[in-house]
């Protein structure tokens, strides 16, 4: 994503906004303060010579003059405004605002680290019901089952994890169920850079909402998701990485409205990414969707990310079988990475992660918006969300 940017959009500034989405929970000021502290470290980060070799040599898609501005990059913790608004009598607990602005090229890496910083502070000082019994137990079991169902996946659990060490003892058994399991399906790899390097893994992931949203928001609502493609395909060649295409930016009939009419790009893009809205419906939409463009439909990936667990994965791989669609991928996150229980319970009673996102709020002003499939989670400015909504023909 950031490559992309560099590519197309160097100049651009962006804003990035932070929702709770579930208004039940608040935060501590402690825990604020905390997360605020952690956040100010982070100007120490920089990549290693040893982790630009290894990019180097298992990302070709990764140009070397990326490399170069990445290697050179450093966090700006000034970029991001924290605000805590006290609700309790005694100003002890309280809602969060986080806002991250500055050039798109920079600030688009405050996402991901911001979310997964939150949440690790606030399962060791607000919601500290739970311990870590059994969670390398249950992480082998769960790849074990998806495994022995020809379910492949990847991990894409870093932004709502519970912390950085369940993440390592999810990766380190997820990485054991596979080398322990005799299977046609595999663990295709890790969205996380760091443990993809640490584990042996292939860094894996897809084009983001974020794309979509930017790109819409600078050239134009029209053929947005084209565009964003076509975009995309410059800094990604085919031959140098897969390209799949998320559907759900402007709702996924939208997108295959624009898709269908380029079945040349269709032919060339490897398959397409579920992450919202009813994924038994998208299988056959897919299906039909390739028929009628005249490409076979098993020569295409879908791959499905949206709250997925493992009985949902089981099914979504049953459905896909019985429709003959070959290539069939599953990337899941908090399913993996933040899954407890409450230590008061005895374990009947799950420990909540957060249900959190940050997103891109604006691009030189100009406000970005998402229209997802589920359509209770439309996000950014409303009155540009109606306006797409009417382009394209969508529920109000």
């Amino acid at each position: 994503m950031q490559q992309a940017v560099l590519q197309h959009f160097p100049d651009v500034q962006a804003t990035y906004k932070f929702t709770n989405r579930d208004k039940t929970v608040l935060f501590s000021r402690h825990c604020v303060e905390r997360f605020r502290t952690a956040v100010s470290f982070f100007t120490d980060l920089s990549l290693t010579k040893e982790e630009h070799s290894w990019l180097s040599n298992t990302c070709p898609f990764l140009t070397e003059d990326y490399l170069s501005y990445l290697s050179s990059f450093r966090y700006k913790p000034e970029q991001v405004r924290i605000t805590y608004q006290p609700v309790s009598q005694d100003g002890l607990m309280g809602n969060l605002e986080i806002e991250a602005s500055g050039p798109w090229v920079e600030t688009i890496l405050w996402e991901v680290p911001l979310m997964a910083t939150l949440s690790e502070t606030y399962f060791q000082i607000v919601a500290t019901d739970w311990d870590y019994n059994d969670q390398e137990e249950l992480a082998y079991t769960k790849a074990k089952s998806l495994l022995e169902a020809g379910c492949s996946f990847s991990e894409f659990g870093t932004r709502r994890r519970r912390s950085y060490y369940t993440h390592d003892i999810v990766l380190a058994s997820l990485v054991r169920a596979a080398k322990e399991t005799t299977s046609q399906a595999s663990l295709s790899g890790t969205s996380n850079v760091h443990f993809a390097h640490k584990y042996g893994l292939a860094p894996i992931g897809t084009i983001a909402h974020e794309w979509f949203m930017g790109v819409a928001a600078l050239k134009g609502y029209e053929h947005a998701n084209s565009i964003a493609l076509d975009l995309w395909e410059t800094v990604y060649p085919v031959g140098k990485t897969a390209l799949i295409a998320l559907t759900d930016t402007f709702s996924t009939t939208g997108f295959f409205k624009d898709f269908v009419e380029d079945p040349e790009r269709a032919r060339r893009w490897a398959g397409l990414r579920q992450d919202s809205g009813d994924p038994f419906t998208f299988g056959p939409r897919v299906f039909k969707m390739y028929e009628d463009l005249g490409i076979d439909p098993s020569t295409k990936l879908i791959v499905y990310s949206d709250a997925l667990n493992i009985e949902k994965a089981i099914r979504l791989k049953q459905q896909c079988n019985e429709l003959g669609l070959k290539k069939v991928s599953f990337g899941i996150g908090t399913f993996l990475t933040n899954d407890f229980r409450t230590t008061s319970s005895g374990g009947t009673e799950k420990s909540k992660a957060l249900n959190m996102v940050i997103k891109l709020s604006s691009v030189d002003g100009k406000p970005c918006v998402k229209i997802s499939d589920d359509l209770t989670k439309n996000t950014g400015d409303k009155a540009t969300v109606e306006h797409v909504k009417r382009m394209y023909n969508l529920p109000l």
